[in-house]
C-alpha cells in the first residue's frame, strides 16, 4: 500500500463518523421528537366574583394591562355600588407577581381580612379580596394543569332590587319577604357590612313614621322574623348581627 492510499484511508476514517452525527437517521429524529414535546400553553391568572349580584363571574388578568375595580363605568370590574369608590383599586404585573393597591378609596379595600394601605402587596393563589367589605373577590393564579375548582354561585345572600327578590344560597325566598322585612334586609346590605342604627333602620323601614313612633320592641321583632326567613334555608350562618348599643349589620358568606 502506498503513501498515498493511507493518507486516502485515513481520510475516510475522519470524515466518516462526521457524515454519521450531521446526517441522523430518520429513526434518529422520531426519537428526539418523541423526548421534546411541545410546551403547553399556560392558563391566564383571574379574579371570581364571589360576593354580590353577579356572584361567579370571571375575569382574566393580562400582566400588560393593569385592571382597574370600582364604581365607574370606566373600570374593567364595574360594581356599582354606593359604597364603593369610583377608582377603589389596582392590580397589575410588578414583574414577579400580581399586585393589588388600594387607590385611596373611601371604606377600604382588605386582602384576607387585612387592610390594605398605601403600597401595593403580592397576590398569591387563592387570597381573597374585599371591596369595601362589600363584594369579595377569589384571586386564582395562572396554571396549566389546575382547574378551576371554586363554587361560589350559590353562597350567602344576593339581592335584586329591581325585582326586590331575595335568594339564600342560589335559593330564592319563596314565598317573598314582606315590605318591612324586605327594606330591612335591603338597608343592611347597603350599609356594606357596616353598622346601621336603630334610627338609620326606622327611616329605611318606615319612612312615614317618627322615631318616636316605632318602639325598640317592633325593630326587635322585625329582625327576628327576618332572622327566621333566612333561617328557612340556612341555619348555619348567622348574617344579621346584633352589635349591642349600637344596632346591626349584615355578615355575609
Amino acid at each position: 500500500m502506498t503513501l498515498d492510499s493511507l493518507n486516502s484511508v485515513d481520510s475516510v476514517d475522519e470524515i466518516l463518523p462526521m457524515a454519521s452525527d450531521s446526517a441522523p437517521t430518520d429513526e434518529d429524529n422520531s426519537v428526539n421528537e418523541i423526548a421534546m414535546p411541545a410546551a403547553r400553553p399556560r392558563e391566564n391568572a383571574m379574579l371570581v366574583l364571589q360576593r354580590g349580584a353577579e356572584a361567579g363571574r370571571r375575569w382574566p388578568l393580562d400582566r400588560a394591562h393593569p385592571i382597574t375595580i370600582g364604581r365607574g363605568e370606566e373600570c374593567e370590574i364595574h360594581l356599582p355600588d354606593r359604597q364603593v369608590s369610583r377608582a377603589h383599586a389596582r392590580i397589575a404585573w410588578n414583574g414577579e407577581a400580581y399586585a393589588l393597591e388600594d387607590l385611596d378609596s373611601k371604606n377600604g379595600t382588605h386582602v384576607n381580612g387585612a387592610e390594605v394601605q398605601s403600597t401595593s402587596i403580592p397576590l398569591n393563589d387563592g387570597d381573597e379580596i374585599q371591596i369595601a367589605l362589600r363584594f369579595k373577590l377569589a384571586f386564582v393564579d395562572a396554571g396549566a394543569t389546575a382547574p378551576l375548582t371554586l363554587d361560589t354561585e350559590n353562597q350567602g345572600l344576593r339581592l335584586d332590587k329591581d325585582t326586590r327578590q331575595v335568594w339564600i344560597n342560589g335559593v330564592l325566598a319563596d314565598p317573598p319577604l314582606s315590605l318591612h322585612q324586605y327594606r330591612l334586609l335591603e338597608v343592611l346590605w347597603d350599609s356594606g357590612g357596616g353598622v346601621v342604627t336603630r334610627d338609620q333602620i326606622i327611616e329605611a323601614v318606615w319612612p312615614e313614621a317618627s322615631s318616636e313612633g316605632v318602639s325598640e320592641q317592633a325593630i326587635d321583632a322585625l329582625v327576628r322574623r327576618l332572622r327566621e326567613r333566612i333561617e328557612e334555608v340556612d341555619m348555619e350562618f348567622r348574617y344579621i348581627i346584633t352589635v349591642r348599643g349600637h344596632g346591626f349589620r349584615l355578615e355575609n358568606r
